[in-house]
């Protein structure tokens, strides 16, 4: 008799057990979605952007894409796609004017920043300003990188037949980056992606990797992503060169440290590597040196340039676009006013 109240005993508390477990993992997702309706987790909010603007995509070099003629509110501000899926209005038809189409990640796409605030709508206000007419396109898709971009031009955007393309290069576009296929949980879980990151995180901090280590490695001439890198720059320059298209590459810098900046020699890296493939090269670093996180970040815990940091790249991008797509002289060009925005 006293075995089997012990085991009843035993039973029920493995019942509470398994009915527990899982309540309380309901309660604090519901707790972390509670507390994230604020839009100011940078990984939720990257989170939901996967779900509500991103497909997967059938092209496996791609992984995902994003949906056409959608739109979300994403980190307090709206993100709409047209009917290619990029940032921004429906094309205009029939232009006779260039047609500048920036490709890129999560920077080009203006991450945080409202739409008009992007690097492809201030660039084209600017050229406006100054009395060149130019339909500037916003490529950029985050968590792409070189070989994504330059997939993305080749197989859905090449169709637009831009005059000019400006690959708003950032560090992370030599990185390799998997399927983005995922998992249920980290599909469907705010609490999963929390202490996914929170691992990772760690694992990282115990391996004694850091920004600094991870960027040297990836820069190795002989690091597959560096090679994939130079082999997708080397598709699109063949592309633009059959079709007349001028190719610039802006390199934009990691804004986590803008004041002593390490990694120059990315850049410099990055310029021989835009010789070599008949690039204009274009280093956005000396627009942004010198500026803290709270001048340049789009949220603080999000390393994303905001609307100013946008504004700063157009301006250094612009005098180059007027010099080589209207031929004037950068020398004459009319001095840009600080708070033109």
């Amino acid at each position: 008799m006293k075995n089997r109240n012990q085991t009843k005993t035993v039973l029920f508390s493995v019942l509470v057990s398994l009915l527990t477990i899982p309540l309380s993992l309901l309660v604090l997702e519901g707790a972390l979605r509670l507390k994230n309706i604020s839009m100011k987790n940078y990984d939720i909010e990257m989170w939901r952007y996967a779900k509500e603007l991103k497909v997967p995509s059938s092209d496996l070099i791609l992984g995902h894409e994003h949906k056409n003629l959608s739109s979300a509110v994403l980190q307090s501000v709206n993100i709409r796609t047209n009917e290619l899926g990029m940032r921004g209005a429906q094309i205009p038809a029939n232009s006779k004017n260039p047609t500048i189409l920036f490709l890129g990640s999560s920077i080009t796409l203006g991450w945080g920043v409202a739409e008009e605030e992007t690097i492809a709508v201030q660039t084209e206000k600017l050229l406006k300003k100054n009395g060149f007419d130019a339909v500037v396109l916003n490529g950029g898709i985050g968590n792409y990188n070189s070989e994504r971009y330059v997939q993305l031009f080749l197989t859905k955007l090449k169709q637009i037949n831009p005059t000019d393309i400006v690959v708003h290069f950032f560090l992370r576009d030599a990185e390799i980056l998997d399927s983005g296929r995922g998992n249920w949980l980290l599909k469907n879980s705010q609490l999963a992606v929390t202490l996914w990151n929170l691992y990772q995180q760690s694992a990282m901090a115990k391996g004694g990797v850091t920004v600094e280590s991870r960027y040297k490695e990836l820069y190795s001439p002989t690091h597959p992503g560096h090679q994939r890198m130079i082999t997708a720059l080397t598709r699109l320059r063949h592309y633009a060169k059959d079709h007349n298209i001028r190719l610039y590459l802006a390199v934009t810098p990691d804004v986590h440290n803008l004041i002593n900046y390490p990694f120059t020699f990315i850049h410099k890296q990055m310029e021989i590597i835009s010789r070599d493939l008949g690039y204009e090269f274009v280093d956005l670093y000396p627009s942004l040196k010198g500026l803290k996180p709270e001048e340049v970040w789009s949220m603080p815990g999000d390393p994303h340039p905001n609307g100013y940091g946008h504004r700063k790249m157009a301006e250094t991008i612009v005098p180059i676009l007027e010099k080589e797509i209207f031929n004037k002289s950068i020398s004459s060009q009319k001095t840009l006013k600080p708070n033109a925005f």
